[in-house]
């Protein structure tokens, strides 16, 4: 179901949509993406007395750095007027230009505390992210074919930089300080362990980061660490914002859509229909048992799965392995230890 739309550009517009001021003092701003698929994250932007404060700030790249820098000067300020960033979470596309930003302006940056964990304990050599990657992927049942070309094609050239560390922490409930505006903190983890919303009550804006988009649904991915379920977290934090009375969604992607509790509710059947495709292969699987990678191959992707590759095709698998943990959470399915593990329907 595709919401009421509110962006000027259109679904599904290849251009690049215009710098828009969406309510008196704030603005959105699209800066371009260098990955396949998405083509933009909105950098919202909230002027006051004291500068301008920012909510995402883009992948940091030349041309997403000077899509940025355009797009604050039609809003009349420079990159060196931001006071404060506010990611919704550490993924390079929302948190890549922080430190970039802050090391220009001054300007505070602000993140949940669980993702600057997250940032902390990132690998920082193409070595390091193939061992975790390697030990994720052998655990789902991935053949040593595909191990081995699905690793060493994901990894960087080189080593990855020291990312820049959050100046601030942002708990749920918590408000910046930004003159003039009461925005308000929503813990929503699922996307990413501290991914955040924020409320913005004078207009009834929901700025939803990857939480809750107008067309796709958000990765959910799984996480080994600590037995978490992300997939659980991410349906009970779509309960947390279906409770807001929304006049807009203002996403990171995509387009600003209205009807918010209908957009929640199609979010959750998709995912019932990813359990239930979980479960008719775990019934139909000779001796009632799977390794994630082999359930993950009869799961609806948004295309077939022989045409699925690369990252795209890791991000399934994780996808995969986070409705299998919520299951087992729920009681449902158990993962049996084994060289791979394998996961079973629990009778009853």
């Amino acid at each position: 179901m595709m919401e009421p739309v509110t962006s000027l550009t259109q679904p599904p517009s290849l251009a690049l949509p215009p710098v828009e001021r969406l309510r008196p003092g704030l603005w959105s701003i699209p800066v371009p993406l260098p990955t396949v698929g998405l083509r933009h994250v909105y950098v919202y932007l909230f002027e006051t007395g004291a500068g301008a404060y920012i909510v995402d700030s883009g992948w940091d790249t030349a041309e997403a750095y000077e899509a940025l820098a355009a797009g604050l000067a039609i809003a009349g300020y420079r990159v060196s007027d931001i006071r404060g960033v506010l990611p919704t979470h550490m993924h390079s596309d929302h948190y890549g230009m922080a430190g970039r930003i802050r090391a220009e302006s001054g300007a505070w940056v602000a993140l949940h505390p669980a993702d600057a964990a997250l940032l902390a304990r990132m690998p920082r050599t193409p070595e390091e992210m193939r061992v975790g990657m390697s030990r994720l992927l052998t655990r789902a049942g991935i053949p040593p074919d595909e191990l081995t070309a699905m690793t060493n094609g994901l990894l960087p050239p080189g080593d990855l930089p020291e990312p820049a560390m959050p100046d601030h922490m942002l708990e749920d409930g918590d408000r910046p300080d930004i003159p003039g505006w009461d925005l308000r903190a929503i813990w929503t983890p699922g996307h990413s362990p501290g991914h955040l919303c924020f409320w913005e009550p004078t207009n009834q804006l929901l700025l939803a980061g990857d939480h809750v988009l107008p067309r796709i649904t958000p990765n959910i991915p799984f996480s080994p660490i600590d037995n978490a379920d992300p997939l659980g977290d991410y349906l009970a934090s779509l309960d947390k914002v279906a409770a807001y009375q929304a006049a807009e969604v203002l996403p990171a992607h995509e387009y600003r859509f209205v009807h918010l509790t209908s957009r929640v509710d199609d979010l959750r059947r998709h995912h019932d229909q990813r359990f239930g495709e979980v479960l008719v292969a775990l019934r139909a699987a000779e001796g009632g048992e799977l390794t994630a990678w082999h359930v993950c191959r009869q799961m609806t992707w948004s295309r077939p799965w022989d045409q699925v590759e690369g990252f795209m095709k890791r991000a399934a698998l994780a996808e995969a392995l986070a409705h299998l943990r919520a299951l087992e959470r729920r009681g449902v399915v158990r993962e049996i230890p084994g060289d791979p593990p394998v996961w079973r329907l629990i009778a009853g």
